[in-house]
């Protein structure tokens, strides 16, 4: 199956100059979704990232770190935004391109030395998978990869995560 087919591009959004790689024409085509889900087990299984817990960050990530952890018999632990988690939380400020904002996580949502993959829709300029991998450093975790369903090349965000094992399933 070729994903590139159901993802959709939407030129000048957010902004103009911008081609925004729409993910929810993936997400509703059931066949593409599972085979989504199917590639991306089977690239971290043949990789030999197997963890004991997925996290996915806020919010297309619960899409697939949801179901990838399912799969791979993990947790799945979300990273969330600022003041959405209700119980003592680590946090990280990150840079966006237009401007800052935050990621959490509970204190006790991973056990320190636990083998963690990182997994998103989407890698671009690489700062959400940077903080979030700084998150699991403050629990102690191991990142033993990320998992991403596209990959920006030309934003070279691989570069935020020099040590971390990367897959993807499609790249522009």
């Amino acid at each position: 199956m070729e994903l590139k087919s159901l993802i959709r591009d939407i030129p000048d959004f957010p902004q103009p100059g911008i081609i925004f790689r729409d993910i929810t024409t993936l997400l509703n085509n059931a066949e593409g979704l599972r085979y989504t889900i199917e590639q991306l087990t089977h690239k971290c299984q043949a990789a030999d990232l197997v963890p004991d817990y997925v996290v996915g960050m806020e919010s297309r990530g619960f899409i697939f770190a949801t179901p990838l952890a399912y799969q791979l018999q993990a947790g799945f632990v979300p990273v969330r935004k600022s003041g959405k988690l209700p119980a003592s939380v680590h946090s990280v400020a990150y840079e966006l391109e237009y401007g800052t904002d935050q990621l959490e996580i509970h204190q006790d949502a991973i056990a320190s030395g636990a083998k963690v993959l990182i997994v998103d829709d989407l890698l671009a300029t690489g700062g959400t998978a940077k903080a979030t991998a700084q998150l699991l450093g403050q629990v102690e975790a191991e990142v033993i990869g990320c998992a991403f369903v596209i990959e920006l090349t030309t934003l070279a965000g691989r570069e935020q995560l020099p040590d971390i094992p990367i897959i993807n399933l499609v790249e522009y």
